[in-house]
């Protein structure tokens, strides 16, 4: 996979999944544009890739104003994108019976208004032929408890990507999901805050283990690469067999 000298832009991506794949795109010789709402966060992360091909952009994309301000870096910079990777999101577990409308509000703005005009906005910045890649969840398609806000934002992610696929076909820009499984995350470390609750996760898995953000970066690779140049609005799931897995 050749990325050397070609433009990524990636949201959310001061730790976790982001991270990995920031730093896998560096890897590969790619220039990549990262973004956080966490000034703080971006210099953590810019120190740990230690790169001249890494730049940050604080930018909160739950609203336009954050969205404008990547917007003007990715113009300022006179590069247009190769591979917009669109990662960032954020999960509140609770019952329906306790949802809050804070809470709602929070995870649509930021997983479904954010990815969805954040595409919009870096459309006309996108180079014909790019790849765009959706952070999705297995949740999508799951019903678990307490996952009720959060599987509804990423069933509307999933949505948005297959018809996105279909409109910038025309330009040969292929749109695609990768929705992970349980995977270690500082963000699943703060929600699972127990050694017994992360065995859990693991168990109800097929490969009995978490994913590591390493396995998903290789995946947005894969997909963002010409190795997958006959692949769009498809989700691919790296989940350890959890969806199709039936515990005995």
């Amino acid at each position: 996979m050749d990325f050397k000298n070609k433009n990524v832009v990636i949201t959310g991506a001061s730790t976790g999944i982001g991270f990995a794949t920031a730093k896998a795109f560096i890897e590969k010789e790619a220039n990549v544009l990262i973004t956080s709402r966490s000034q703080e966060n971006l210099q953590k992360a810019s120190d740990k890739i230690n790169s001249a091909n890494l730049k940050t952009v604080v930018s909160d994309t739950a609203n336009l104003e954050g969205i404008a301000l990547l917007e003007k870096a990715v113009a300022e910079s006179g590069d247009k994108i190769d591979v917009l990777f669109l990662n960032a999101g954020i999960a509140v577990f609770t019952s329906i019976e306790e949802v809050t409308e804070e809470d709602f509000d929070a995870q649509f703005n930021t997983n479904v208004k954010g990815m969805f005009f954040t595409l919009q906005k870096l459309m006309p910045h996108l180079n014909d032929g790019a790849s765009v890649v959706f952070t999705s969840s297995t949740v999508a398609t799951a019903a678990n408890s307490g996952t009720s806000i959060y599987s509804a934002t990423k069933g509307a992610v999933n949505k948005i990507a297959q018809i996105a696929a279909n409109e910038l076909a025309a330009r040969k820009i292929r749109v695609n999901i990768v929705s992970p499984g349980p995977i270690r995350t500082e963000g699943l470390e703060k929600v699972v805050t127990t050694d017994e609750g992360k065995d859990y996760l693991a168990s109800a898995t097929a490969l009995q283990r978490l994913g590591h953000p390493d396995e998903i970066a290789k995946t947005v690779l894969f997909l963002a690469s010409d190795d997958a140049s006959f692949i769009t609005g498809t989700e691919l799931l790296v989940d350890g067999g959890y969806t199709t897995y039936a515990r005995k």
